[in-house]
């Protein structure tokens, strides 16, 4: 309960740091969201999606689940995604993924696949047969990792350019626009994997094996 507790007392000491710092902030954002982005991101702890990038609540729409997957059966995320390009209007919908990721590490392991959270690895399980041959010619594990990490961005933000909302976005000649990024826990720096994906044509490269 003591580390319940310290959340209302952190919360309480954000809330008055902001309203000394902009006594307008919450009434501004109580008006309504504006933001530029979505972010379909990792539910890892230590990749908090606003902090990292910067960013004031208010300015990015968030979707958080383990492995940052885009499953085109899954209606959380497509609802989110709807909204976001529907509603909000987002211009940039960004898929992030981390290094050290737990979800990859499951999925290399012939251990801990089974129930509800095996057949959620599926996909990365997919992606790592499909790109055996290059992840095997990596030696130092690590690397190896970084490289798993950077192919299952990149297949997601494949399999998010052919959800109906996106395809829609597109074919009425308006954005967003899709990238995929890689956050290092090591370093807390961010690198591109594949930005600005704006078309079909652009992201036809995205899915070889689809």
């Amino acid at each position: 309960m003591q580390n319940y507790r310290r959340i209302f007392e952190n919360n309480a000491q954000w809330a008055a740091s902001v309203l000394a710092d902009d006594p307008a902030f919450f009434a501004q954002r109580e008006a309504g969201q504006d933001p530029h982005f979505l972010w379909i991101g990792c539910s890892d702890s230590r990749v908090p999606a606003e902090t990292l990038a910067g960013l004031m609540p208010g300015e990015m729409f968030v979707h958080r689940n383990i492995g940052n997957q885009v499953w085109s059966t899954d209606m959380n995320m497509l609802a989110v995604v709807e909204y976001a390009v529907r509603v909000l209007d987002v211009k940039h919908i960004i898929v992030c993924g981390h290094t050290n990721c737990g979800a990859l590490k499951a999925a290399v392991s012939a251990s801990g696949l089974d129930g509800v959270l095996g057949h959620w690895l599926s996909d990365i399980r997919s992606t790592i047969r499909w790109h055996q041959s290059a992840l095997d010619a990596v030696t130092d594990e690590e690397a190896r990792m970084d490289l798993l990490a950077d192919l299952n961005v990149r297949q997601q933000v494949g399999i998010l350019s052919r959800t109906p909302t996106i395809l829609d976005a597109w074919g009425r000649g308006t954005r967003p626009m899709l990238h995929g990024i890689v956050y290092d826990v090591r370093s807390g720096r961010l690198h591109a994997v594949v930005e600005a994906v704006d078309s079909v044509e652009r992201a036809e490269a995205l899915l070889p094996h689809a």
